[in-house]
């Protein structure tokens, strides 16, 4: 990665900076999506449920589905299923038995979002350096798995 400038006297020390860079990026670039999803006419919800079955490989276990829509988007297991039901009823999900996977219709929208977010995107990301993208790819996962482990945490230290 390529180095950068310590802060300026002053200026945020670097793990107050992540959060608020992480923050502003977030927000920039969930309104860019939310742009691409009314083009879509698609949710951000069903749009993020059709997102963790593709993190499962395109098809699943009904359970196994339902367990990680609710610990990805921090519903309960019945809202969970009523998602699922939800994008099965507007043909977006198949049920073969007790798997789950991605109807033709939910396959075609998931890549009509993805080929329009990528329009979006490209831009931004085509003036930085590759190896730094994957840096920066990289440090997020382990930063979302870190925080998701002291979340669970926790929650468990809760129940």
């Amino acid at each position: 990665m390529t180095e950068t400038p310590a802060a300026p006297s002053g200026g945020p020390p670097p793990l107050a900076a992540i959060g608020q860079v992480v923050g502003q990026a977030e927000a920039l670039l969930s309104k860019l999506l939310a742009r691409v999803l009314a083009e879509a006419g698609t949710s951000r919800q069903d749009y993020l449920a059709l997102q963790r079955l593709a993190a499962l490989g395109g098809s699943a276990l009904r359970e196994d589905y339902l367990a990680d829509l609710s610990g990805w988007l921090d519903v309960d297991l019945w809202a969970a299923g009523e998602l699922a039901d939800g994008l099965a009823g507007s043909g977006l999900l198949a049920h073969d038995g007790p798997i789950v996977r991605f109807a033709p219709a939910g396959a075609q929208l998931r890549e009509r979002i993805a080929s329009s977010a990528s329009v979006a995107t490209r831009p931004l990301v085509a003036p930085i350096d590759p190896a730094d993208l994957e840096v920066t790819i990289r440090t997020l996962r382990e930063l979302t798995a870190r925080a998701r482990t002291v979340l669970r945490a926790e929650a468990g230290a809760v129940a």
